[in-house]
């Protein structure tokens, strides 16, 4: 076989040629994202019992809630966050596949299932349904030249001039400070 091309070099260079044009046409009809979606849609449930430790956030507030969130469609795991200040995280993770948008009603509709079985505190101080990403997208530094100010003034800083600024951006669904 190889001696055949050998004999015959302009057979060779016309199918490579051949190879090289259905290659391009086989490349321009493969679909291709720029960022892919990889990461999978996740959910963020917030609430905060105010005056409970950790154990009496889990039995009042995180149990009720993942009880109903277990059945929501598409989702593949769930784990949730006590603090002993009262605060509650559930996270909700779902399939790669799915919209966002439409996991985020589903939540918020299992969501408002089990407002009835929370506590009358959890109620009136509120539970919120947000889209997270599972890493942070970005992150800011503050310093002040020469050490002037410390991290608490820089915190409060941050929390009092950048943290509305940086939350009405498109696509922004929370913003966190920490550090002070």
């Amino acid at each position: 076989m190889a001696k055949f091309f050998v004999n015959r070099p302009i057979v060779a260079i016309v199918i490579s040629i051949i190879f090289v044009i259905v290659g391009i046409v086989a490349i321009l009809g493969l679909p291709i994202a720029q960022y892919p979606d990889i990461v999978p849609p996740e959910i963020v449930i917030n609430t905060t019992y105010v005056g409970a430790d950790a154990q009496t956030v889990e039995q009042s507030v995180a149990t009720p809630i993942e009880q109903e969130m277990s059945g929501v469609d598409n989702m593949n795991y769930m784990y949730s966050l006590n603090a002993n200040n009262g605060e509650l995280k559930l996270y909700v993770n779902f399939d790669v596949k799915t919209d966002p948008n439409i996991d985020q009603v589903l939540a918020q509709m299992r969501k408002a299932q089990a407002d009835s079985k929370l506590p009358s505190e959890v109620r009136d101080f509120g539970v919120t349904v947000k889209k997270s990403t599972s890493s942070p997208l970005m992150l800011v530094a503050l310093s002040s030249p020469g050490g002037t100010y410390d991290a608490t003034f820089l915190a409060n800083y941050a929390y009092i001039n950048l943290n509305d600024q940086l939350t009405r951006v498109p696509g922004v669904a929370s913003v966190t400070v920490f550090g002070a």
